[in-house]
């Protein structure tokens, strides 16, 4: 493009790529983001970057916010905002930096699906099968939600991982933290299933995952959303099933019976208690549920 927006945005990506030289990944941001601004300047009748105020730029974001945009998406504009006019200002293009001190809107906290009681008995109270691999993908989704592990780190599971002794297991999960979690009976009995299975898929002897594909090598991510999509189809769940929904719901039916938001956070491996806090908003959405269709107050402001 020639006009004198998109001619600098193309000079300031040439910078990226020869001077600070990114990743291909981070200049399509960069470009992606300046040329959306550039976009709605233009509507403004704007067409040289250093006529931009701060007022230009607070449009900026509020047009984006009401084009359903998130918080997150606007700020991650505004720090490709600023980047870019401190180039130019080093280029001698602009004088100032008008997206400096202009803070995106915040984005309410997206709640994470989780499945009720009646929909995890629907999935995991599954006839016995013969299959190695319904056997291992029983065994995997009885795990997931028996201890509350996150996708990379059921994958990660050797067969040594599991102490049937002590119903426990050990997990490094994010940061290399180390977490030593308890294991369920039915997830026991199921990996127990699974493990006899196994020993007529594995190929190499030394392979030491728990959980191998049919070719005897450690499954994959992938595979395992697809597999567990397919489970909860054929199982009647209704609903489309992700490793992590089993996960969320590991950790909403703990706070539901114990109210322990700690040792929630130590079970779910969570650095922060603001992560782990999102489940108590899943649980007050509960209760505002029971006390509406419950409490006679309720009933009545509602006729």
């Amino acid at each position: 493009m020639s006009d004198p927006l998109h001619a600098d945005i193309d000079a300031f990506i040439h910078h990226l790529v020869t001077e600070r030289r990114l990743s291909p990944h981070t200049q399509e941001n960069y470009q992606r983001d300046l040329q959306q601004c550039a976009a709605l300047l233009i509507q403004r009748r704007l067409d040289q970057w250093h006529a931009v105020t701060s007022n230009d730029v607070r449009m900026l974001v509020a047009t984006l916010h009401r084009q359903g945009k998130g918080g997150k998406s606007i700020q991650r504009m505004l720090s490709s905002l600023r980047t870019f006019y401190r180039w130019l200002m080093r280029e001698g293009r602009a004088r100032i930096n008008p997206a400096d001190g202009i803070r995106a809107p915040k984005s309410g906290r997206s709640l994470p699906k989780a499945l009720d009681a009646d929909q995890v008995n629907t999935l995991l109270d599954h006839p016995h099968s013969d299959d190695p691999l319904v056997l291992r993908d029983q065994a995997l989704m009885e795990l997931v939600y028996s201890s509350g592990l996150r996708l990379a780190e059921v994958i990660s599971l050797d067969i040594d991982t599991i102490d049937f002794r002590d119903a426990a297991l050990v997990v490094t999960g994010k940061g290399g933290k180390t977490r030593h979690l308890p294991v369920g009976a039915p997830a026991l009995k199921a990996v127990k299933a699974w493990l006899k299975a196994r020993a007529l898929l594995v190929k190499n002897e030394q392979e030491k995952a728990l959980f191998i594909s049919r070719q005897g090598s450690r499954i994959n991510a992938r595979s395992v959303q697809s597999r567990l999509s397919k489970a909860a189809r054929e199982r009647g769940l209704g609903q489309h099933l992700h490793p992590h929904m089993l996960r969320h719901s590991f950790a909403t039916h703990m706070l539901e019976a114990s109210s322990d938001l700690r040792g929630v956070q130590e079970l779910l491996g969570h650095a922060n208690l603001s992560t782990t806090q999102v489940y108590t908003h899943l649980d007050f959405q509960h209760l505002a549920k029971v006390y509406d269709s419950a409490h006679p107050r309720a009933q009545k402001k509602k006729s």
